[in-house]
């Protein structure tokens, strides 16, 4: 029985399909629309229509949504009060006190999400110890009745540790007010008020507007015929719908997340892989070691602490739509404004007159006047020049294709840096991973990166345009829950731990849609006593304490080159996952190795070579070609400079290796 598998990822310019039919892949990329259910379904259509389907013959529904992200990054999400305790109306605005600029004098931090006028109190207290003052049930009653907002947050003081006034508190404002109410120890059970009171308004924040997408997209998917979708979480699993709107913080990073997981399927190389997705607006950078993608509970969106767990990924504001400019210091910059998918960049010819990113690459021979981006979006040569040529007057530069070149390296420049935060910066040698490119531009650019860092081999999967919808189809379905329990592991209850455990355990069960298949996981933030930040451990079953002692200090040599052993290891927050393992559909290559379809010329180090463009759907498998060499995919680009050579693997997956890796930048 045939199994129709589908995925559908939404970025800032275009919106990606992935279309599995019989082991067939089929892809697609329009543009992504104001109403993000729109281009989904726009996209649905065009890649039905050359599977030759119809909508109806779909089983599996993924998607992959970037409506949290933006709701946050564009301050466009709902109108949120917060409910706190009596005292700690301003966490919000006192938030902490460290700088991101430490000498800048003029640096600004984001307003909070919350202004002053709706953030109310309550008589209430609580103690790590236990409740104190009980909340009064008419107080609230009463509170609830000058609330005027479309979401609610409520973070009581050391809710984490004894929620019952804070659960008192939630269901008289979900009995009163007819707006969703996100209370802390359902969003985030864990110390430190800040970051939990930020993360409880970031979900409120974003909840109604995931929650109107979300209906939006259900009620097209059904009218089209379509499965009611599925939705990639930050974590880098998938969750049912009903579940999402429960905790719509959780799709925050959807998108980068499943590029991520669908990077990973290709598998270790050396030390790990990192990823680099680059598309119309931003790049997005991570790591994936031992088959997984690195994650991270410290995530800041917008300016913003959102301590739900996510894929550790980087971005930057460099992309194909990235707009080059001169700085008053005469130096020419790229980004982060971006051109977008409209107007988009002058070669699309729907008016847009400033120079990108992809102007350059066109100008540069990357891309050809016949390459096709998305669904018939032909490139035009002459206003791409134009607005090169107008650059290069400003920078004082010979001519726009001279202009071309340092658009190109710029942007290289600022996407190393990316690549070196992620590597250099956290204690890891670039040299020894292979860089996986995907994005549809971010394989035009994969090489060059990997020759300032001294990478060897550069991996380009299939479909690798439209990777992130890719990924959805093989990602797991993963479900996680927190809570703080603080203790000297020396003193450790083993009982009252196992206790939390199976709470949370139980919790996250209940999420998962087969929890027979589903497997639990657990980990557990420590600390030497008196550090500010954990590490995360994996927690043996039954709980060990001098096992989870050693394991933290094992993490701590990794992560920070050294370790204590006679400081005291302090247990923090105790964590379960449960992952139900995905099904991902097999996808073949076989290609005939007649891949040549022409030759163009192209610049490489300042001068003009002719370069042979090939199929890469036509290749065969461990078919060499030597560069310089363009493949062009039709939803994206990879371009092999001179000295490298790229061959294919039977999954489709270009290895692109240089003759010579001596060296790179450290």
């Amino acid at each position: 029985m045939t199994t129709v598998w589908l995925g559908v990822d939404v970025g800032g310019t275009f919106t990606d399909v992935a279309l599995v039919v019989d082991g067939q892949l089929t892809t697609a990329k329009v543009p992504t629309t104001d109403d993000q259910s729109e281009g989904v379904l726009d996209g649905i259509e065009v890649a039905c229509d050359r599977a030759g389907i119809v909508p109806g013959d779909v089983d599996r529904f993924r998607h992959g949504t970037t409506v949290a992200v933006n709701a946050l990054l564009e301050g466009d999400g709902a109108e949120t009060a917060l409910v706190t305790t009596d005292g700690f109306a301003d966490v919000l605005e006192i938030a902490r006190q460290d700088r991101p600029a430490l000498y800048d004098l003029s640096v600004t931090k984001p307003d909070p999400l919350v202004p002053r006028e709706r953030r109310y109190t309550v008589d209430e207290r609580a103690t790590p110890d236990g409740v104190e003052t009980p909340v009064g049930p008419e107080a609230v009653r009463e509170l609830a009745g000058g609330i005027d907002a479309e979401s609610v947050a409520v973070s009581l003081l050391h809710a984490y540790a004894h929620p019952e006034n804070e659960q008192r508190v939630a269901e008289i404002l979900r009995e009163e007010l007819e707006c969703p109410v996100s209370a802390s120890h359902e969003v985030l059970a864990t110390v430190r008020e800040y970051e939990r009171t930020a993360t409880t308004v970031a979900e409120a924040f974003v909840t109604p507007v995931v929650d109107a997408y979300l209906d939006r997209l259900v009620r097209r998917a059904s009218a089209a015929g379509l499965p009611e979708p599925r939705v990639m979480q930050g974590n880098g699993g998938i969750a049912d719908v009903d579940v999402v709107r429960e905790h719509a913080a959780t799709t925050v990073m959807s998108g980068p997340a499943a590029g991520v997981v669908g990077a990973s399927m290709l598998g270790g190389d050396g030390a790990g892989l990192v990823t680099f997705d680059m598309g119309g607006t931003s790049s997005d950078v991570s790591l994936v070691r031992n088959g997984e993608a690195v994650q991270t509970t410290e995530a800041d969106v917008g300016g913003y602490p959102v301590r739900v767990p996510m894929v550790d990924v980087h971005t930057v504001g460099a992309g194909g739509g990235s707009i080059a400019w001169v700085d008053e210091g005469g130096a020419l910059r790229v980004g982060p404004r971006s051109a977008g998918a409209d107007p988009g960049p002058a070669c699309y010819g729907h008016g847009g007159t400033e120079p990108t990113v992809t102007d350059a690459n066109l100008l540069l021979g990357y891309l050809g006047p016949d390459t096709v981006l998305g669904e018939d979006l032909e490139l035009a040569v002459e206003p791409a020049r134009a607005a090169l040529d107008e650059l290069a007057d400003e920078a004082g530069l010979a001519d726009a294709r001279v202009a071309a070149e340092g658009v190109y390296r710029v942007a290289n420049a600022a996407m190393t840096r990316a690549i070196r935060t992620v590597t250099v910066e956290r204690g890891h040698d670039p040299r020894a991973f292979a860089l996986v490119a995907f994005g549809g531009a971010g394989p035009m650019h994969a090489a060059a990166l990997a020759e300032r860092l001294g990478i060897e081999r550069v991996l380009v999967p299939r479909a690798s345009g439209v990777r992130s919808a890719v990924g959805l189809l093989a990602a797991d379905e993963v479900h996680d829950a927190v809570r703080t329990h603080r203790t000297p592991l020396s003193e450790a209850d083993v009982e009252r731990i196992e206790s939390i455990y199976a709470d949370l355990a139980e919790q996250v069960l209940v999420e998962s849609a087969d929890s027979e298949a589903a497997t639990v996981d657990r980990s557990a933030a420590c600390r030497y006593a008196g550090q500010r930040f954990e590490l995360d451990v994996e927690v043996p079953d039954p709980f060990d304490p001098a096992v989870v002692t050693d394991r933290f200090q094992a993490v701590h040599e990794r992560e920070h080159g050294y370790h204590l052993d006679d400081e005291q290891v302090e247990l923090v927050t105790l964590r379960a996952t449960a992952t139900t393992p995905g099904d991902p559909p097999p996808v073949g290559h076989d290609g005939d190795g007649d891949s040549q379809l022409e030759t163009r010329e192209a610049v490489f180090d300042g001068e003009l070579r002719e370069t042979a463009i090939h199929d890469p759907a036509r290749l065969s498998v461990d078919q060499q070609i030597d560069g310089p060499a363009v493949f062009e995919g039709g939803e994206s680009t990879v371009l092999v400079p001179p000295d490298w050579t790229a061959t294919v693997d039977d999954r489709g997956t270009l290895r692109l290796e240089a003759a010579d890796a001596e060296g790179g930048e450290q």
